[in-house]
């Protein structure tokens, strides 16, 4: 683009409106040599006027933190709540799903790079306040709202403010994240949500380091918070990558850590790779290693874990850890059977089955509708 030209122009004009916008952040402190200090993630970006945190959405204007992305999002669109994904949080149901822009990591595989590295507000074009948002996701007969695609961590202020207006519609809110989160905000954050899914990206703070720029103990400090501190049902991810994180010894650490440190009941989801971002030459996960996977963590006393985004109906399929009934059979996002009872017990052995479950599992299917909320 030519300097200075119309395009240029109207850029500039789009990233003032986005400032004059601007909601206070909270979460940050005033340094002695005069930087503002981010304390919402690990990351604890030190600030000049004018700059960006690495997440590109917090911003110091004067002496003060702003969120640069308050009621402004990505899109909004209605999914199956399997999609986030959540296996046993109302099976069936439909969720009002939304993001920003921007991440306060920097996963090199990122699979929604195109939002979450996004640099331009004008991504941005659909504006909605919470009380808006809660209004629609009760017009449309969603159960939840969910907070996605890009990390909510980073938009905490907005939606906070968004699960309030929703909890106040009688809608359940729902987090997707990576975790990486300092303890006060995480307090705070998770006080707000219902449910959330914690991309745990592997076992290796290398890993962590190389591939994504943050660190593996802030991301396990959050599950072991969810599990023994909040009453917020949770499910985990782990999108297995060739080469990197797909090792037997590696899955093997992580169930075992995940049995001794959160228990036997919470949900595990192996996910594929596909080749994106800036690991384009690497080649996508085989279905056969996510079931690898799923057979090592079964194996080391996980309950409930699922392949995700390949077609594997044992991996899709919820079973009795008891006597092994299938009780929620899927295929893909679609419910071919539900089986138990009113109030989550399999009716075989009469084993309570952990989730949040309706009396009847819900209709939605596998219908992705894209809605605009004002």
């Amino acid at each position: 683009m030519e300097r200075g030209g119309p395009g240029c122009h109207y850029l500039r004009h789009r990233i003032r409106l986005m400032q004059t916008e601007a909601h206070p952040a909270l979460y940050w402190h005033m340094n002695d040599d005069g930087r503002i200090q981010c304390n919402l993630c690990p990351r604890d970006c030190k600030l000049h006027e004018g700059q960006r945190g690495a997440c590109f959405v917090r911003m110091r204007q004067g002496d003060d933190m702003v969120l640069t992305t308050y009621g402004r999002s990505s899109g909004f669109c209605i999914d199956p709540i399997e999609k986030k994904p959540l296996n046993q949080f109302y099976p069936g149901s439909s969720v009002l799903s939304f993001g920003t822009a921007g991440c306060n990591l920097a996963c090199k595989f990122c699979q929604n790079w195109d939002i979450s590295k996004s640099r331009d507000m004008d991504r941005l074009m659909d504006q909605a306040s919470p009380k808006a948002i809660a209004m629609a996701a009760q017009r449309y007969e969603c159960k939840s709202v969910a907070f996605t695609y890009n990390d909510p961590v980073i938009f905490a202020e907005y939606a906070m403010d968004v699960a309030d207006a929703c909890h106040a519609h009688g809608i359940h809110t729902v987090a997707v994240t990576a975790g990486y989160i300092h303890d006060q905000p995480r307090r705070a954050f998770f006080a707000k949500m219902d449910a959330a899914n914690v991309d745990l990206k592997a076992f290796t703070d290398d890993f962590y380091f190389k591939l994504t720029g943050s660190h593996l103990q802030p991301v396990l400090d959050t599950l072991v918070f969810l599990r023994h501190e909040t009453r917020v049902w949770f499910e985990i991810t782990t999108l297995l990558i060739p080469g990197y994180n797909d090792s037997d010894v590696e899955i093997t650490a992580m169930s075992q850590w995940i049995m001794k440190e959160i228990g036997p009941d919470v949900p595990l989801h192996f996910s594929a790779f596909h080749p994106d971002h800036k690991m384009p030459d690497t080649p996508a996960t085989p279905p056969a290693t996510l079931v690898r996977a799923r057979n090592i963590a079964i194996r080391e006393g996980l309950n409930f874990v699922y392949t995700g985004n390949v077609h594997n109906l044992n991996g899709d399929t919820t079973f009795c850890p008891t006597c092994q009934t299938p009780l929620i059979v899927r295929d893909w996002y679609q419910i071919n059977a539900y089986r138990l009872t009113s109030d989550g017990h399999c009716p075989g052995c009469g084993t309570a089955i952990s989730g949040r479950f309706a009396a009847r599992a819900g209709t939605f299917g596998r219908k992705r509708i894209p809605i605009s909320i004002n």
